[in-house]
C-alpha cells in the first residue's frame, strides 16, 4: 500500500508539473500547487521513486497483485520527471539566447568581471532549499517606514563589509495580498551578496491594509531609504537595480518606469528614486488567464508607463506559468523594445512555472547567472553606440 500510495502521489504531481494545464483556471491553480516542487527540483521526485521502489522490492511487495500496474505507473512517472529535468537543464540555452538578442552578439566583450562558469550542482541535487553562505550575512528587520513589520527590510552583504557595492532592491510576490521578504529569490540575493553586492529584500503593505498606490509608495520608500542609508552598509546607491517576483515584478517594473514621480512619493517628493535597471521575474503584466489579451491593464501595471527613457530591463517568464500568462510577458517585452532606447532582455524559460525562484534549481540558477551577466553588462563603463536598442 505504501508503494502504491507514493507512486500515485508522485504521478499526480508529475502530471501537473509536466503537462501543467493552464486553462481552465481551476486546473491552472492545480498545476501551480501540485506541480511546482517537481517542476523545479524533479530530482527529489526521482529519489523518492527509487527509494520507494527499492523498499517495496526489499519487502516483497513487488510480487503482490497489482504491483505490475504500479511499476508501470512508476516508470511513466520517472519518464515525466526526466522531461521536467531536461526542461530545466535547457534554461541556460534560453537565457544565453536572450542575452545575445537583448544585448547584442558581442556583449561578452564589454563584460570585464568574472562570471560563474558552473551552477552549484551539489546544492541543486542534494540541498535545493539550503541558501545560507558562510561569506554572506543577513541583517534583518530594518525599519524604512512607519507601517510596522510591513515596512521592514533585510540587508544581505558580504561579511567583510563591501565598499561601494552595487545595490539590488528586491520585492516579493503574493498578489499584493500575501508573501514576505524572506521566501523567494534567495539564491539570487545570496549569490550577488557573495560577489560584493548589497542586496535589500523588503516587505511592503498588503491588501486590505492598503491598495494601489500604497504598495508602490512603499517600494519607492525603500529606494529612498537606500539613497539615504545605503552607504552605511557598504552600498553605492548610484548603482541601484530593482527586482521582484510576481506582484513584486510589477512593482519593480513600475519603479523603473516612474523615476521621481511625485504621485508615488507623497511626503518625500525630493528623494531620488531613479534606478539603473530592472529585473522582472514572472510578473502578471496586466492579464490573468481568462482576461481578454487586448484589454486595458489595471492601474498598477507597468505597461501604461513605458517611455523612451526607460532603463534596461531583464524579464524572465516560464512557458508553463499557470498564474501570469507568458503571452502577457511576451507582449510587455515587445512593447518595451518598441519604445525604450535601452536594452531589453526577455528570457522565455521552457517549462517554467510561477515561483520558479523558490529553490536552487537548474532553471533558477541559470536565471541567476543571466542576471549577473546582464548586470555586469549594464555596469560596464563603455558601450558600443546603438547596441542597446533591440527592435
Amino acid at each position: 500500500m505504501g508503494y502504491l500510495t507514493t507512486t500515485a502521489l508522485l504521478a499526480w504531481c508529475t502530471f501537473f508539473a509536466v503537462v501543467a494545464p493552464r486553462r481552465p483556471r481551476p486546473l491552472a491553480s492545480m498545476s501551480f500547487w501540485f506541480g511546482l516542487i517537481l517542476n523545479e527540483v524533479p530530482f527529489l521526485g526521482i529519489y523518492a521513486l527509487v527509494a520507494s521502489t527499492a523498499l517495496a522490492a526489499a519487502q516483497g511487495d513487488l510480487e503482490s497483485p497489482g504491483a505490475k500496474a504500479t511499476a508501470t505507473v512508476a516508470a511513466v512517472t520517472a519518464a515525466g520527471l526526466a522531461v521536467s529535468a531536461w526542461r530545466g537543464l535547457r534554461t541556460d540555452q534560453a537565457v544565453g539566447r536572450a542575452l545575445e538578442q537583448g544585448l547584442g552578439t558581442g556583449w561578452r566583450e564589454r563584460v570585464h568581471v568574472p562570471l560563474r562558469r558552473h551552477r552549484p550542482w551539489a546544492r541543486i541535487l542534494l540541498l535545493p532549499g539550503f541558501f545560507w553562505r558562510r561569506d554572506v550575512e543577513r541583517i534583518p528587520n530594518i525599519s524604512y517606514g512607519d507601517a510596522g513589520r510591513r515596512n521592514l527590510l533585510d540587508v544581505y552583504r558580504r561579511r567583510d563589509a563591501p565598499h561601494n557595492g552595487p545595490v539590488l532592491v528586491y520585492f516579493h510576490g503574493g498578489g499584493y495580498a500575501g508573501g514576505a521578504k524572506n521566501r523567494e529569490a534567495r539564491p539570487l540575493l545570496y549569490r550577488l551578496a557573495g560577489q560584493g553586492w548589497v542586496c535589500i529584500s523588503a516587505n511592503y503593505r498588503l491588501r486590505p491594509q492598503t491598495t494601489f498606490p500604497g504598495h508602490q509608495i512603499d517600494a519607492k520608500k525603500v529606494i529612498a531609504w537606500v539613497r539615504e542609508h545605503g552607504a552605511e552598509y557598504g552600498a553605492d546607491p548610484s548603482r541601484l537595480f530593482v527586482a521582484g517576483s510576481s506582484a513584486g515584478s510589477n512593482m519593480a517594473g513600475l519603479c523603473a518606469l516612474t523615476p521621481n514621480d511625485p504621485g508615488f512619493q507623497p511626503g518625500f517628493e525630493s528623494a531620488d528614486t531613479s534606478v539603473t535597471a530592472a529585473i522582472c521575474l514572472y510578473g502578471y503584466y496586466g492579464h490573468y488567464f481568462g482576461d481578454p489579451p487586448d484589454g486595458p491593464p489595471p492601474p498598477p501595471q507597468p505597461q501604461g508607463y513605458i517611455h523612451p527613457g526607460a532603463p534596461p530591463f531583464l524579464i524572465a517568464h516560464g512557458t508553463k506559468d499557470a498564474r501570469g500568462t507568458v503571452e502577457a510577458a511576451r507582449n510587455f517585452a515587445g512593447q518595451l523594445r518598441r519604445v525604450s532606447d535601452s536594452a531589453v532582455v526577455y528570457a522565455e524559460l521552457p517549462g517554467g512555472q510561477h515561483s520558479f525562484d523558490v529553490f536552487h534549481s537548474p532553471r533558477f540558477d541559470a536565471v541567476v547567472d543571466g542576471v549577473e551577466a546582464f548586470a555586469a553588462w549594464v555596469l560596464a563603463p563603455q558601450r558600443t553606440p546603438g547596441s542597446a536598442r533591440q527592435v
